[in-house]
């Protein structure tokens, strides 16, 4: 057996891609994209068809260069979790374009967009699952999308305040953040590297889905951004487990078993407190870890030049097209 068999017995494993060969490669669960990995892919000849029928869509639905380019990279993504959905038996997560982080009402306005494109596709709003940021803001527009049976991945999740504010506003989805919070303290420390039992991030989506556990949230919890499959394997037993097609191929070359890490009997025995959290106390427990504030700030702002990339590449298309 395989380390990526054996996984699969404790964890969803999705993968955190958006080539679609890759997904079909390692047969998972489910898939995440976002605004670099679409770009990525769409420069490939292989889904050249995928580009040219969101440039026709967007075409098709008129106005300026801007929101013809703008309607493209909605498309663009649409397409992409399509494609995606058809070789996968879960959900595909759609970004929200991370300028609208600090924006309730926007991110509302774009996930409505987007479902309502899905669904115009065919694709019922149960495989879909919208990311936001897990800003309070977002965590505010995910709330009220749930209620509308709106599924909702809140991402860039460093803090616990970050966690428990998701769990109470009952979203579907969060994806605490391993890699990036041991890169922070590596760096932090002067370290080259900090072993696994140790790693900071791991010890974070560990408590996260202790409590998520303990006190019986159903948001799921979703470990992402690992930097080498000792994160991974320390993981098991977490919901699910969102990686890359490199680490995938690590697991998946590798004989032995995993032994779960995690569970809802463990969590149970644990010794964490419920808290609640109104908007005061979440941003004073999110200031309070420097790791959290930075790495959310920073997030944010590499999310948002990728969506300016992908929005460069949609609208140098678009242009191109008008002036055939």
């Amino acid at each position: 057996m395989t380390l990526l068999e054996s996984l699969k017995k404790y964890s969803v494993v999705v993968a955190d891609t958006g080539d679609i060969e890759a997904i079909a490669q390692f047969k998972p669960q489910d898939a995440t994209t976002n605004p670099s990995l679409l770009l990525a892919a769409a420069q490939q000849p292989r889904y050249a068809h995928l580009v040219e029928k969101a440039l026709h869509e967007a075409s098709e639905e008129g106005g300026d260069q801007a929101a013809q380019a703008e309607a493209f990279m909605d498309r663009l993504s649409v397409n992409f979790g399509c494609e995606i959905l058809e070789i996968i038996p879960g959900r595909v997560s759609t970004e929200v374009d991370a300028g609208l982080s600090f924006d309730t009402e926007g991110s509302i306005a774009k996930a409505h967009r987007l479902i309502g494109l899905y669904e115009q596709a065919g694709i019922d709003r149960e495989r879909i699952l919208i990311k936001v940021a897990s800003t309070w803001e977002g965590v505010r527009a995910a709330e009220r999308l749930e209620r509308e049976r709106i599924h909702c991945n809140l991402t860039l999740l460093f803090s616990f305040a970050q966690a428990v504010a998701c769990a109470e506003a009952k979203v579907t989805l969060i994806s605490p953040f391993v890699g990036r919070i041991y890169d922070w303290y590596k760096k932090d420390r002067g370290v080259s590297d900090i072993p696994a039992d140790e790693d900071p991030g791991v010890a974070s989506v560990t408590r996260i889905y202790n409590y998520c556990k303990k006190f019986d949230y159903k948001t799921q919890v979703m470990g992402a951004s690992f930097r080498k499959v000792e994160q991974i394997i320390r993981l098991a037993g977490c919901d699910l487990l969102t990686i890359s097609p490199d680490l995938l191929e690590e697991l998946d070359q590798a004989q032995g078993e995993v032994t779960r890490a995690l569970s809802p009997e463990k969590a149970k025995a644990s010794d964490l407190e419920k808290i609640h959290l109104d908007e005061k106390t979440f941003r004073w427990m999110h200031n309070q870890d420097q790791m959290a504030v930075e790495k959310l700030s920073e997030g944010i702002r590499r999310f948002y030049a990728d969506a300016r990339k992908l929005e460069k590449y949609a609208q140098t298309v678009v242009t191109q097209q008008v002036a055939r």
